[in-house]
């Protein structure tokens, strides 16, 4: 993770195709100015292609609704921002924890320990 990609987008095979910003703003049904200014505040960080276009996979598009919902809802655009990289970060350390959890009762109960 970094400051300049908090999400640290990813590209896996699932995410493919990724999508124009005119076709991203589309599906999410908002602006192109909208995703440019998730990527002012640094919640996403478009992806280049080889012309320098940019575009979205299918993860940053489902971290961008959450902001767009909390948008809509009044939240201002920075402290949406905020908003969604925290929940991704619980997320992620919620699965690891369960992760952990579900090793160390692995281990607990297999034959031989103890």
């Amino acid at each position: 993770m970094t400051s300049d990609n908090p999400l640290n987008d990813r590209l896996d095979d699932d995410d493919y195709p990724a999508y124009t910003m005119g076709r991203a703003a589309e599906m999410l049904g908002t602006t192109p100015a909208f995703l440019r200014a998730l990527g002012e505040a640094r919640l996403i960080t478009p992806l280049r292609s080889e012309g320098g276009h940019r575009r979205y996979s299918r993860y940053q598009l489902r971290i961008a609704a959450r902001a767009r919902e909390l948008v809509d809802k009044g939240t201002p655009i920075e402290a949406a921002c905020r908003i969604v990289i925290l929940e991704d970060q619980l997320e992620e350390a919620q699965r690891i924890n369960s992760e952990y959890r579900r090793a160390a009762s692995e281990s607990a109960s297999s034959p031989g320990s103890g």
